[in-house]
């Protein structure tokens, strides 16, 4: 019915100052969709320009977190704790702090999407979180706590014991 109705509709204004192509609601949405990879590809760069940002946060807490600490980092070498020790005390806080905003991040997500998808199902018909998504989330988190932690973990290390006890109080 609605093609018999689109293609009237199409015969009438044939060959006027206001020719016409019909279609659909459904039909027109997904056209402009299609059209629309530039819209995507914006997208992806402003996410990556956000998990830029957000391993720039987490390293400057990690940054601050560690010199707080560099008289505790200091005590432990002088107990005779290693450098392997100290960094995976940085490597571990970091690390549970990027994947503590993956966890939280990945627990909104799916309701989210339902309610994205209930709201805007006539624009996005097709709308839904793919696996290798979760999966880039949880890397792209164990990437960012690594990253943060790096500068933090080698200053810790590299810091001598005299240096780190005149530090406290």
């Amino acid at each position: 019915l609605a093609a018999d109705v689109a293609t009237s509709i199409d015969k009438a204004f044939k060959n006027s100052l206001a020719e016409t192509l019909t279609e659909t609601e459904k039909s027109f949405q997904l056209s402009f969709i299609s059209m629309t990879e530039a819209i995507v590809v914006a997208i992806k760069l402003v996410s990556f320009v956000v998990i830029f940002i957000i391993m720039a946060v987490v390293a400057n807490t990690m940054v601050m977190t560690s010199r707080e600490r560099i008289g505790e980092y200091a005590i432990l070498k002088t107990l005779g704790f290693g450098g392997w020790h100290i960094a995976g005390l940085i490597f571990g806080e970091s690390l549970l702090i990027s994947l503590t905003g993956c966890v939280l991040g990945i627990g909104f997500t799916f309701p989210a999407a339902d309610i994205f998808s209930k709201k805007l199902g006539t624009y996005f018909p097709v709308f839904n979180i793919a696996t290798k998504t979760i999966y880039m989330d949880i890397v792209a988190s164990v990437i960012v706590g690594s990253v943060a932690a790096m500068f933090p973990t080698w200053r810790a290390i590299k810091i001598r014991i005299a240096d780190g006890l005149r530090r406290i109080g």
